[in-house]
Parts: structure tokens; sequence; C-alpha cells
């Protein structure tokens, strides 16, 4: 979805400092949002894009990417222009913390030529490629905790993928491809990458080619690569080879020769750890069906450190962490007695085990919580392997684009579990025209949801209540329940005239 190495050059080729002749606007987007700049960007070798410079977005005063496919021929542009907008539309809900995110795209025909411009994060920290270099010179090594961090943000990335319906395969997993920002959050770019190269092959200007064709990434493809149908497989083992590489930082090739078998054996053979000796191995079998999924790999002891349930109730505390005071954890760490116990395990033939409040320390939970925040622990890991509805032309091969103009609606999903307990609060602008509702439901699984919207006197309960049910945030069942209940609350508080919180609870 992103570029690959983006460093800044010059015209000339070589890389210096941002000048006044670089930082020149020379287009703008239709609307006006995005500014194109002089200043151009090394894209590596992606298939496809015939330029791409740095921009700015005018609305959010950040820098990203401006992109452009240039077409050879306008009546080939005209024939494939409902395919290019139906792609360009789907690529744009493709959303995820460890994807590069896709912004924007517009069509531009003119007289003389015909192109697609689309925007995309810039990733200034650049690849994890530079990354691992850097690492080497400066004779240092990989530090392991770094390598599960990023491994597990990989494999969250790739689970989303493959869980879509259909699901979407990557097919161009590099290190040139997975970014690194500063704060140790990856993301992996070029995910249309497939589509540029199997389904408008023949459209786009210029030489369009894959990173597979370049000899010193080869070892990142899949033996059966090309020879098969595109499967979850292909990236598992991609993966497996930049898991290798972020742990040996390199793996050694002689000359400008491709990376043989036997040196990524090698490499993998290096690693003190029979953990991440195994993780690795398991993702480069050379027999496609018995690799492991990204969702399994998730789970593999070498990765999974996070308990589930303390992720839970990291998310829940910054989801909510409006309604607590700042400094909470602080505050509260403080006022623990760190000899207090917190959890005691007992056994029946042997001592028990304490867990203490010193075992924790306030430092470590901090810069946990701030990782949780910066999406580096994403809580879908650990959903159960629901398929998420991604519209087909996303995934579909060059045939069945032919026979498919419109993505196929997918079913609704709806909540089944019951509403025990409801409380609300709502609370009047200054005007009195408006009031905020902050709606508190507690599951019978123990968990919570909390909604929030605005509403004015003319909306009716009902219709709140059936509009949660089709966003399937409620089940049918509690659909009366909760309309009576907002009627109440409504009632009351619209009875009341008064800008003042009020609060209602309803427990069963």
């Amino acid at each position: 979805m992103t570029m690959s190495v983006p460093e800044r050059i010059s015209e000339s080729g070589g890389k210096e400092e941002e000048s006044e002749d670089e930082s020149e606007i020379l287009e703008e987007s239709p609307c006006g949002r995005w500014q194109k700049r002089k200043e151009q960007l090394s894209q590596g070798n992606v298939p496809g894009i015939e330029s791409a410079s740095l921009a700015m977005d005018t609305e959010e005063g950040v820098e990203v990417v401006w992109n452009e496919v240039q077409f050879s021929d306008k009546k080939v542009f005209k024939a494939h222009e409902d395919r290019i907008k139906e792609m360009f539309e789907n690529l744009m809900q493709v959303e995820h913390p460890n994807i590069v995110k896709f912004h924007k795209y517009w069509l531009d025909m003119r007289e003389n030529r015909a192109r697609v411009i689309f925007i995309t994060e810039y990733m200034s920290s650049g690849s994890l490629k530079q990354f691992l270099k850097k690492t080497k010179k400066n004779h240092k090594t990989m530090n392991v905790k770094a390598w599960k961090r990023w491994c597990t943000q990989i494999l969250s990335a790739l689970s989303y993928l493959h869980s879509c319906d259909p699901p979407i395969i990557h097919g161009n997993l590099t290190c040139d491809t997975i970014f690194i920002q500063h704060n140790g959050l990856i993301k992996i770019g070029s995910v249309w990458h497939r589509l540029f190269v199997n389904v408008f092959p023949e459209a786009i200007h210029g030489n369009v080619h894959q990173h597979r064709d370049e000899t010193r990434n080869q070892h990142y493809f899949a033996p059966e690569y090309g020879f098969a149908d595109d499967d979850y497989s292909i990236d598992i083992y991609s993966f497996g080879i930049c898991a290798l590489e972020m742990a040996v930082l390199e793996i050694q090739a002689n000359g400008d020769t491709a990376v043989s078998k036997e040196a990524i054996a090698h490499a993998g053979q290096s690693l003190e750890d029979p953990l991440m000796r195994e993780f690795t191995q398991s993702c480069v079998r050379t027999e496609a069906k018995i690799r492991p999924t990204a969702h399994d790999l998730l789970f593999h002891r070498v990765l999974f450190e996070v308990h589930s349930l303390k992720l839970l109730a990291a998310h829940c505390f910054i989801s909510n962490q409006y309604l607590l005071p700042e400094n909470c954890v602080e505050e509260k760490t403080k006022a623990i007695d760190p000899n207090g116990i917190m959890a005691e395990i007992n056994h029946s033939d042997r001592p028990g085990i304490q867990l203490k409040y010193s075992h924790v320390s306030p430092l470590e939970l901090d810069k946990f919580l701030e990782d949780v925040k910066n999406g580096i622990y994403p809580l879908m890991n650990f959903a159960s392997q629901r398929p998420h509805p991604i519209p087909r032309a996303l995934s579909l091969s060059q045939e069945h684009m032919e026979t498919v103009k419109t993505p196929t609606p997918e079913p609704q999903e709806t909540e089944t579990r019951k509403v025990i307990q409801m409380h609300c609060n709502l609370e009047a602008n200054e005007e009195g025209t408006r009031s905020h509702l902050s709606l508190f439901l507690k599951m019978d699984d123990k968990l919570h949801r909390q909604l929030s919207c605005d509403v004015l006197p003319t909306d009716h309960p009902r219709d709140l209540a059936s509009e949660l049910v089709h966003h399937a945030f409620i089940s049918e069942d509690d659909c009366e329940k909760l309309a009576c209940f907002l009627e109440e609350a409504l009632g009351k508080h619209w009875g009341g005239a008064s800008t003042s919180p009020s609060s209602i609870v309803l427990m069963h």
C-alpha cells in the first residue's frame, strides 16, 4: 500500500537536505487538501509506480506520499476505469494499526495522459531493511524483546488480511515493504501490490515487475510462488524469512547472487533460542500446507507473553481513560502497599505462590499502557477467527474480475449476548437544545459496552434502540427493553429541563 524504502532524493539523484526549491508546490488535489511537492521519494522497485513525491496534507498538517500510476493508452484506461475505481475504493476500507494507511485516490484524464493518483501514509523513519543495516553497521545485536514485538505486529497485520472474506494475500512481504516508526510501531506496506501485477500489467505505462524479479529479494518468496494459486502460506514463508533476518540482521549472500537455501538454513541454525529456531523453521517449510497460519503463530510460545486478560484490561483502561483522573496509574500505585498480596495460588501438595504488588513495576506498567495506546498490541490479535467482510475486488484473480462487477453484500453481523445491566448519563448543552447521551451496557459474559452520542428532543427512543440492533451493538431481544429504558431516561431528562448531568440505572 505504500512505498519501499522512502528515501528523500534530489532531482539529480543524490540525497540532500530539504531546500526551499524542493518544498515548492507542483500540483494540488481537486479538493485542495493534498499538495504535491517537488521533492521525490525513492520507491525502489514498486510495481506500477511511475513516480512518488512528498506531499502535504493541509487539513492534518502532516507529510504524506503522492503516488502516480501512468497508463500508456487512454482507451485501455477507459476500459479499466470501473475496475480501477472499485479496486481503490476497496483499498480505502483496509484498516489496521499495523498496515500503512491508504488515504485517497482520484483519476486524471487529460489530452496527453491518463493516470491514477493516490495518497498514502508517509513512513518517515524508513524501512526495516534500513534499520537492520544500521544496527549491523554499529556492531550491535537484535534485542529479543524488540524482535518479539515486531513479529507480533507483522503477524497481526497478516492475520487481519488473511481473515478477510475473501482473504487478502499480500504477496510482496520483504524487509523493504515493512516500515518502523520511532515509537517502535511496525507497519506493512504495498498491500495493493498483487492487484497491480495480476490485474493491470498490460495497461500500466513502463516496466511492471515484482520484487521477486530482483536477485536480492528472491529468497523472500516461497518455492511454490507463481506456480500455484495464491494462498496465505506464501505470506507465512515470506514472514519467516523476515523474522529470521530480523534475528540475525542479515542472511549472507555471495556477492550479488541470490541468498541460497543453505544460507537460510545456516542462519536458522545459528539462533541460540530453540523456540525462536522452531518458530522460524515452521514458517519456511517447503511443503506449503504444513506451514502455520498467522493466527496460530501469534500464540506460539516464543511470542505469547501478554496474557489476553491483561491485554483486554489494558484496552479497557485506554478506551475509558477520559473517565479517569490524570496520572491515575501513578496515584493508585503510590497508595498500594508494595508488600500487599494481589493474588495467591494454593497447591495441596506443595507450597503455594504469592504475587505481591512489588512484583509489578509501575514504570513497566506505564510503558505497556503507552504501547497499547500506540497500537503495538492490537486487541484483534486475540479475537476468534471470524472472517470480516472485505469487498471481493481485493483478492480476485484477473479471470474472476471479468465476471464480478460489484462486491456481493455480506450478511450483517448480529449481537447474541444479553444485556444484564444498563446505565445511562445525560448532560444537556448550555443552550438546552441537545444532550450528550453516554450509555453503559453490561453483557452476560461480564464484558462491558460503552456508547455515546448527541440526542435531540425529537429523537425517538425506539429509533435509537433499533439503530443499536442494526449495528450489532445489542441483540434484537433487548431492543424493546432498551427502548423502554431510554424512553424513561429521556422523559425524566427533558422533563426536568436541567443542564446538570442526570443518570439512571436499570438492573435485571
